[in-house]
């Protein structure tokens, strides 16, 4: 018969695994989400070789399934009382525990270095309009981002005649300062004014850069993955100290 401290230990306990199942649920269709590059960043990471965000994204998709599945065990195993079961669930779930830490630290880390407009500008300059794979990939990303949040460059179109870049080897400078996707358009996506936009007029380009909006798009995975994921971790812990009391106090 247990004690009213025994009775509340394993309300608890089944209250936090409650919350456990619910998370990782949560968890694993925000990652999904994540992974399946809604915003179309993806060959930004990729190029520079810094896309373990996405990994990150992978390895949470199996720890959210897997804390959903590990919390409906640990209820099953504290209500029979079983000290091999409440064993087991407590291996499994620091398992599973060690593969969400890595999984928040890579995407964490990463996303840190991809924060970083002089990155972006880089990786933009180098592989613009370049005709190899990785160029067109760029290039498609880029075109997509200009015309879709009116932006132009990282930082501003002046980011195209201050640096050297791949565009440059194409185009000289009089005839084309900067792609013509920082045109300002109407309704139709007609270029509004092209001799304007040519000599940079205020009226006729987009005059943003477009950093704002790659940022954005990383940090709304990387919360997901990481910041999510680390919420999740200290409330699991908080349940595994609680459980492993539990086990102690079995006969």
């Amino acid at each position: 018969m247990c004690d009213k401290n025994s009775s509340a230990l394993v309300g608890l306990i089944i209250f936090g695994n409650v919350v456990i199942m619910l998370s990782g649920l949560a968890l694993f269709a925000e990652t999904i989400w994540a992974t399946t590059d809604p915003y179309k960043v993806y060959p930004i990471l990729g190029v520079t070789g810094k896309d373990d965000v996405f990994a990150g994204g992978w390895i949470a998709i199996f720890c959210g399934f897997s804390f959903f599945l590990l919390a409906i065990y640990g209820i099953v195993s504290v209500l029979r009382g079983s000290k091999t079961m409440l064993m087991v669930y407590l291996v499994m779930m620091m398992i599973v525990y060690i593969f969400e830490c890595a999984s928040c630290i890579t995407s964490f880390t990463h996303r840190d270095y991809m924060i970083n407009s002089n990155v972006i500008k880089q990786q933009m300059l180098s592989y613009y309009i370049k005709n190899d794979s990785q160029g067109r990939e760029i290039t498609a990303v880029w075109n997509r981002i200009m015309v879709e949040k009116s932006c132009c460059g990282v930082d501003g179109p002046e980011d195209w005649i201050t640096y050297g870049s791949a565009f440059r080897g194409v185009y000289d400078e009089a005839e084309a300062p900067w792609p013509f996707l920082c045109c300002k358009r109407d309704s139709n996506f007609v270029i509004v004014n092209e001799a304007g936009c040519r000599v940079g007029h205020k009226d006729h380009i987009n005059s943003q850069g477009c950093f704002d909006h790659i940022s954005h798009a990383i940090n709304s995975y990387t919360w997901g993955i990481s910041w999510f994921g680390f919420a999740i971790l200290m409330w699991t812990m908080l349940i595994m100290m609680a459980t492993m009391y539990h086990y102690t106090t079995l006969s």
